[in-house]
């Protein structure tokens, strides 16, 4: 059977419609343990890279739209030590929470069983760095052993000289800056529509506004009401003056 083969240029591309969501079980046995023991993959659909020499959001992928998965091997941060270096160059991973056990589903486990790690991506220099949404699960490969005496299970060592890191952003991030986006849309389609709107001139204020020769005439007519005679010379003057501005 020939092997499928979905990573190209170190990017995930799946054909349209298919989407690659696996468990942590399916994870952690049914790649990450071929990948140690060089055993065949079931697709080779996660690329290899080293995660910690790239920022989330410069990784291979598109960051915001779907989880990113990547076998990438342990790079230790002190060469006599264990401790894995998971410095970047804008910042660094850092570990939060309790590391969780992920055993198969299926009875014998021949002694190897999976761990995840949660980690977030802080901003800056540790320790004062700006916690970001960015968070990374990282699976490991360990070896354990039951003792006869309480039949517990206890870690022995780490197996092999790589991890899987499925990384990905939150949610709730996503949903904000989605929602921040639509509410732009309203907000510029509602001015838009009060744009087309007709706008009404109020001629009447101007009009009250502006002197003219009404004004002219009410004073003429207030100074002149020492005679009826002269009241209705001035009247009907005022009525030509008026009709005349009318048609002016």
């Amino acid at each position: 059977m020939e092997k499928l083969n979905f990573v190209k240029n170190g990017v995930c591309r799946l054909p349209p419609g298919f989407r690659f969501q696996p468990t942590d079980e399916e994870l952690v046995f049914q790649y990450l343990k071929c990948k140690i023991f060089s055993c065949q993959l079931p697709a080779s659909i996660i690329p290899e890279i080293n995660v910690c020499k790239y920022d989330p959001w410069d990784l291979p992928g598109n960051c915001y739209q779907q989880e990113r998965y990547f076998f990438s091997s342990k790079e230790t941060k002190y060469r006599n030590g264990n401790r894995m270096n998971r410095t970047t160059n804008s910042g660094y991973w850092k570990a939060t929470g309790s590391d969780k056990k992920i055993s198969p589903s299926t009875i014998t486990c021949d002694g190897i069983a999976g761990i995840r790690k949660t980690l977030v991506f802080y901003e800056g220099k540790s320790p004062n760095g700006s916690r970001t949404d960015w968070i990374m699960h990282e699976y490991r490969l360990v070896s354990i052993e039951t003792t006869a005496s309480n039949s517990s299970q206890n870690y022995v060592n780490e197996i092999g000289d790589w991890v899987l890191c499925r990384i990905f952003m939150k949610k709730r991030s996503i949903e904000i800056d989605d929602n921040t986006a639509t509410m732009l849309k309203k907000k510029n389609r509602v001015m838009n529509v009060q744009g087309t709107h007709p706008r009404f001139f109020d001629f009447m204020r101007v009009y009250k506004s502006t002197p003219g020769p009404i004004h002219f005439s009410n004073s003429i007519t207030s100074s002149s009401c020492s005679s009826s005679s002269d009241i209705l010379e001035i009247s009907s003057s005022d009525h030509e003056e008026t009709i005349g501005y009318a048609d002016y």
